[in-house]
């Protein structure tokens, strides 16, 4: 069940501000205040749906017996503002900011009088937003576990993202153009090869890469809104920690969650290297700190593969 909540009142970073913003969870697992707190956020086009049969998209991880046993835990994870899944649309996506997410994700947890949660855990987008949540309230969490994520968009991502938004703008078929070039980055070139080898379609009328492109672009089609993906896009762009004026030493510093990182070898998008760095950071700072690396020729999105190697990687934070 989805539970439609109001946050009230806010001014965004950019300073426009909204009488109202619409925000939406599920729980999955323990009641509220009757287990340690697990928030999961979601990818770009994710939603809170974890754990339903066809759709759910981390029932792998989440689960009865899984990784994050719902037996022993409870599992929220919210909309984040405009990904439409609960029917809320933002026309405006340039009024907010990654940060703007973390501050209104608090907000509504501070609502449920949640005062603390047992870990953070988000994917793609969604780690980055942990990545901002860690940054702003650095008591708020025992870990923060990041995903196929950064602490700030790269060049490479606000690039990637910059020509997404054009084609989003401009494009005829906005939805499934922008979806199929953002594919070859979820990706790898190794890992179209072994899938599809040149094959062609039954009829030979197409490769069957161009066909699988086709299938994913239909698909989000189907499912998502063109005002959705624009600000999802753009939120994925705005990631940073770091506020001008200050250093990523200082910011860093302050956090006193444990930081489990996860990259992806393959990655194309969040590249690895960058989370490398990231920890001899937090080395520098004696934080307590772990870092992981999914072996996959899947790319990014081997966050939604490799279920198996993200379950060993985190078996011990999680087991009761």
């Amino acid at each position: 069940m989805i539970i439609k909540e109001n946050i009230l009142n806010y001014k965004t970073i950019a300073g426009v501000s909204y009488e109202r913003i619409g925000i939406s969870h599920q729980v999955f697992g323990k009641e509220i205040h009757t287990a340690p707190i697990v928030l999961i956020i979601h990818a770009l086009t994710g939603n809170s749906d974890i754990l339903s049969t066809e759709k759910g998209w981390w029932k792998e991880i989440v689960g009865e017996n899984k990784l994050i046993n719902t037996k022993e835990y409870t599992v929220i994870v919210f909309n984040i503002p405009g990904n439409g899944f609960d029917g809320h649309l933002i026309d405006t996506y340039k009024d907010f900011c990654a940060r703007d997410i973390a501050l209104i994700f608090h907000a509504a947890l501070q609502k449920l009088n949640i005062k603390q949660v047992f870990s953070i855990l988000g994917v793609s987008l969604g780690g980055g937003i942990a990545w901002e949540m860690a940054s702003l309230y650095p008591k708020f969490s025992n870990y923060i576990i990041p995903i196929a994520a950064d602490w700030k968009s790269s060049d490479w991502i606000i690039g990637h993202n910059f020509i997404q938004e054009s084609i989003l703008l401009n494009s005829k078929k906005p939805l499934e153009d922008a979806r199929k070039m953002a594919m070859l980055f979820y990706r790898t070139p190794v890992s179209f090869s072994q899938k599809f080898n040149r094959t062609k379609t039954n009829d030979r009328s197409m490769y069957n890469v161009e066909s699988w492109l086709n299938h994913h672009a239909e698909k989000l089609k189907n499912r998502f809104e063109l005002k959705a993906y624009l600000m999802m896009n753009h939120l994925l762009a705005s990631i940073n920690i770091v506020p001008e004026g200050k250093t990523l030493e200082e910011v860093m510093s302050k956090i006193e969650s444990s930081i489990i990182q996860i990259s992806v070898s393959s990655d194309l998008f969040f590249i690895p290297e960058e989370n490398r760095k990231t920890k001899k950071t937090l080395d520098k700072l004696k934080m307590t700190n772990e870092y992981y690396e999914i072996k996959s020729l899947d790319g990014h999105d081997a966050f939604l593969i490799e279920h198996e190697q993200i379950t060993a990687f985190l078996s011990s934070i999680f087991k009761k």
